[in-house]
């Protein structure tokens, strides 16, 4: 259930909506997670518009964008932050319009402590949110 901060100039994506939507779905894949409410509800990404003076590298350019990721720890193993990496990278300068922005974006990968993600006035595990997602697993498929 990650949370995903994207930071840019301003104007830098015309459709933040459609953006956040395929940075979650996208990130939902790479965990493997099965599309139900508790993963969907809990997913998000937020664009964050900067003023181009708010940014800048060491040469001073503020043509960069920089993708922080939070997830509980443990979800992304080598293999799975390569393809977030690599994914998020490709989505972001699609978005942009610009093919070139790949080679101008930060992917941060943060991975949240155990008990250190929250929901609904609740710190969950990793077990509370493995026990979530198979409650509401079992709640669909019904009674057997």
């Amino acid at each position: 259930m990650p949370m995903i901060d994207v930071y840019a100039t301003a104007g830098t994506f015309d459709n933040k909506r459609d953006l956040t939507k395929t940075l979650t779905h996208a990130l939902m894949r790479w965990e493997k997670v099965p599309e139900i409410p508790f993963f969907q509800d809990n997913t998000a990404a937020f664009i964050h518009e900067l003023e181009a003076a708010a940014l800048s590298n060491a040469q001073g350019d503020s043509n960069y964008v920089r993708v922080q990721i939070l997830t509980p720890v443990g979800v992304l193993d080598r293999e799975k932050q390569l393809g977030v990496v690599k994914g998020v990278t490709e989505i972001v300068a699609a978005a942009a319009g610009d093919p070139g922005l790949a080679g101008r974006t930060w992917v941060l990968i943060t991975e949240s402590p155990e008990g250190g993600w929250g929901i609904d006035g609740h710190a969950y595990t990793s077990a509370d949110i493995v026990e979530g997602a198979r409650r509401e697993l079992a709640a669909r498929s019904g009674p057997r």
